[in-house]
């Protein structure tokens, strides 16, 4: 348990007291806290929300929109290093069914929310339709946590259960992007984000190996790595989410073009795997260095957006748990067993198909990225309170892995 203990408090501890502190502080004083939460930074800005003309810096903007992008960044790179480097999860024959669980993770939740959503009437339906999305988030740090918990840290059901964690991450952004635009698109300002990827990639990465083409000791990419470290890459990131701000794109997804830029290692060890913390490939390195400011931007982000008041529960809230706590397993079980049997594209030694149906389980946990899809899905009222309330009741996705590992006999493996 001190392991367990150990790992909660490094990932996701802050993200739970903020989300917990919101949740009593809405629920005793909503007004206070809606004001703590909306409370102008910046008036006449040059980001936050578009009003009247002008644009407002709020302290949900500053975390949501600005901070949030440092989160989806580290998604961003995961992803990235599991698709591109050598030994990356995301490659090959091993990571076909993962990835076709993912698709029945995602069409699974979609097709129970609608499905009742329409059963409940076309009044409800209309309502909460655009929150399609919200129960197809998986939150990789709580649903880790817990798949060792049910399976044992040496269970290959665990890795199993992060590949698809990272391709739902994937997944995830790209409908961020495509189907939850902040705001009247204007694609043209995607050409600042590309162009910065783009100068900065060629000067600072490629240039500066093509110099040193054939010499061991590099001096070209070592003066660059020892002078300017990481600078010109937070220039790239500013302009890369401006471009994405003022295209009506999520600007929490800005930083994603930067990434693929960045020096990165030639090979990948997987998510959480302690050799990472010994790579010192740039990427790596600023990985590590913004491990501690996004927990405690993690904090501000449950503060901001877990303040939902209990009598707030309604119709999303059910339909955003069973899209979670139904579609997943189900649709995980269908997808999966699918790509194994029919498709014999077979499942890691050490797993049984049945444990599919607890990876379902686990992988119900939407939390951190549900609530964000929850912000952005619905404007601010009665039913965006709903949806996140459904996201944060998905906690109860951990006791119903423990129970259903009890029940279909999970073999735990510690080592």
């Amino acid at each position: 348990m001190y392991r367990v203990w150990n790992f909660l408090n490094e990932y996701s501890l802050l993200l739970i007291i903020g989300a917990i502190i919101a949740l009593v502080w809405a629920n005793l004083d909503y007004d206070s806290y809606h004001h703590f939460v909306e409370f102008k930074i910046w008036d006449h800005a040059p980001i936050g929300h578009y009003h009247d003309g002008h644009r407002t810096l709020t302290l949900h903007y500053l975390v949501n929109d600005l901070l949030m992008a440092l989160f989806f960044a580290i998604a961003a790179k995961e992803v990235w290093e599991a698709v591109i480097l050598k030994n990356g999860s995301l490659r090959g024959k091993r990571a076909a069914t993962p990835l076709f669980a993912t698709a029945g993770g995602m069409f699974g939740p979609i097709g129970v929310y609608l499905g009742l959503a329409l059963l409940m009437g076309s009044d409800t339906y209309n309502a909460v339709a655009n929150g399609w999305a919200i129960p197809t988030a998986t939150d990789i740090a709580f649903s880790y946590l817990v798949g060792r918990l049910v399976f044992g840290a040496g269970h290959p059901a665990v890795r199993f259960l992060l590949l698809l964690a990272i391709a739902d991450d994937a997944a995830g952004l790209i409908i961020l992007a495509i189907f939850y635009p902040s705001s009247e698109l204007a694609p043209e300002w995607l050409l600042l984000s590309l162009a910065a990827a783009i100068v900065v990639f060629v000067i600072f990465n490629w240039l500066p190996r093509y110099l040193d083409r054939g010499n061991q000791a590099r001096p070209n990419s070592t003066w660059i790595r020892k002078n300017l470290h990481f600078f010109p890459y937070f220039v790239a990131a500013c302009f890369s989410w401006y471009g994405f701000m003022r295209s009506g794109l999520h600007p929490a997804l800005g930083l994603l073009p930067i990434v693929p830029t960045i020096p990165h290692a030639d090979r990948a060890f997987g998510l959480f795997s302690e050799a990472e913390s010994y790579l010192h490939d740039l990427l790596n390195v600023i990985e590590h260095a913004l491990k501690r400011p996004v927990e405690v931007i993690l904090f501000f982000f449950g503060l901001c957006n877990a303040g939902v008041q209990f009598s707030s529960i309604g119709d999303a809230t059910w339909l955003v748990l069973a899209g979670l706590i139904i579609g997943k397993p189900i649709g995980i079980l269908l997808f999966g067993w699918f790509a194994a049997v029919p498709l014999r594209l077979g499942i890691p030694q050490g797993m049984r198909i049945i444990d599919l149906v607890v990876i379902g389980c686990v992988a119900a946990i939407g939390f951190t990225v549900s609530l964000f899809v929850a912000s952005v899905a619905f404007e601010a009222g009665p039913v965006q309170d709903a949806a996140k309330m459904g996201a944060l009741f998905s906690f109860a996705a951990a006791l119903i892995s423990i129970i259903a590992g009890k029940l279909f006999r999970v073999e735990k493996q510690n080592l």
